[in-house]
């Protein structure tokens, strides 16, 4: 097994850990007796886990040993895993699950793994193949969970993504190359680093993209489950998660990302994308009438989400090389608060004004997607003056590093 493959895989099964509820929320809601309109908080408690873990945890992989922090976060990320299938009350549930999206941050640490071993040509590449797990994991999950919750109910979900979890922190150990970090030598310089971040143009930009970018997928993919499963769709779990595999093959077309941001096409391809985000919920919107127009929709979708996502952390990744962990985790950071603000505003909004209110929820995050890539180009700020004896950057190596239309993208 390859070393991008072994990565791909971490990066699926652990993502997987946040968004496996999404199609059996109807379920779990009946099975605990949670009203539909709390069934978001279900979701956004493992994603508010992995908020806390980019601030906190991600930092830690400019300093350690990536494998050994990997191998250690897919172990704890199983422990959570374990306790929501093993819920009898909500608040056990939401306990587990925000456990589990605290370690779920792997997915950061790996991406930065990918991205400091890749050669310099080949890391948009690289980025692009190993973020293709994160799309596998948050799609593919809701055609895994659907079904296994229609067999043998929803927490059998959870066991299986424990059993997987365990097994890939072993392979992990026995396959990849150690990584350790020399020059760095405190967590507070590392923490210090990730606040840094917040005043640089680049960074802000590119978070406030995935902000509102994930803030309209998480509308659709939480909230996506409450009109199917009524009237006059009415369809089970199982067929429910089927609909993540147009997502699947929306994402995966979007694989080329990197090889663009490569190229240095990353900003024309991220102000496309998010036009056709915002294009592609007219069809998103048609889903209590025409399952064909949503599936389409929602391969539009997911295409411009991951064609926005890689481009993103190529360009962060780039500028950053010392400090890739604390680039991605901090990016991801907007990711979180989007996705969690999208996965309790979308119930909200179906509760008061059906899928229409939900459909026009999402369109309108695309579109502050679009205005922040629209207004927020720069080329990234003068990096502050490193601590003593830890490498600094000036202004003019940065750019040279970002490199040409990239770089000021």
């Amino acid at each position: 097994m390859g070393r991008n493959t072994v990565l791909a895989a971490v990066c699926a099964v652990a993502v997987a850990s946040i968004y496996a509820a999404q199609p059996a929320l109807a379920g779990i809601g009946a099975d605990l007796d949670v009203p539909a309109a709390d069934l978001g908080w279900i979701v956004a408690a493992g994603q508010l886990g992995y908020l806390a873990g980019l601030a906190l945890l991600v930092p830690l992989g400019d300093l350690r040993d990536r494998r050994r922090l990997i191998a250690g976060h897919l172990v704890l990320t199983a422990a959570g895993a374990v306790v929501a299938a093993a819920a009898t009350r909500l608040w056990v549930l939401l306990a587990g699950l925000a456990v589990a999206g605290l370690f779920a941050v792997v997915v950061q640490t790996t991406v930065a793994y990918a991205a400091a071993s890749a050669a310099p040509g080949e890391r948009g590449r690289t980025l692009g193949a190993v973020t293709s797990g994160v799309v596998l994991g948050i799609l593919g999950a809701r055609v895994a969970a659907g079904a296994l919750a229609t067999v043998w109910g929803w927490r059998s979900v959870y066991v299986v993504l424990a059993v997987l979890l365990v097994t890939l922190a072993g392979v992990v150990l026995k396959t990849l190359p150690p990584d350790p970090r020399p020059g760095r030598s405190s967590y507070r310089d590392a923490l210090a680093d990730l606040g840094r971040l917040f005043r640089e143009r680049l960074f802000v930009s590119r978070g406030l993209i995935a902000f509102f970018l994930f803030a309209s997928f998480g509308t659709l993919w939480s909230g996506l489950t409450l009109p199917l499963s009524a009237a006059p769709w009415r369809l089970s779990a199982a067929q429910i998660g089927l609909f993540g595999l147009a997502g699947l093959v929306g994402a995966l077309g979007a694989a080329r990302a990197g090889r663009w941001a490569d190229a240095g096409f990353a900003r024309p391809v991220t102000l496309g994308a998010l036009a056709l985000l915002a294009v592609s919920w007219a069809a998103i919107g048609q889903a209590p009438w025409s399952l064909t127009l949503l599936a389409i929709g929602v391969v539009a979708l997911d295409f411009a989400v991951q064609a926005v996502h890689v481009g993103n952390q190529h360009l962060l990744t780039t500028a950053h090389p010392e400090t890739t962990s604390s680039a991605i985790g901090g990016y991801m950071l907007f990711y979180s608060l989007g996705s969690a603000l999208g996965a309790t505003a979308t119930t909200t909004a179906f509760a008061v004004a059906g899928w229409a209110g939900s459909s026009v929820l999402g369109a309108v995050f695309a579109l502050c997607a679009l205005a922040a890539a629209l207004t927020g180009r720069g080329r990234p700020a003068r990096r502050c003056r490193s601590a003593p004896g830890r490498p600094g950057r000036s202004r003019r190596s940065a750019r040279r590093t970002t490199g040409g239309r990239a770089g000021s993208s």
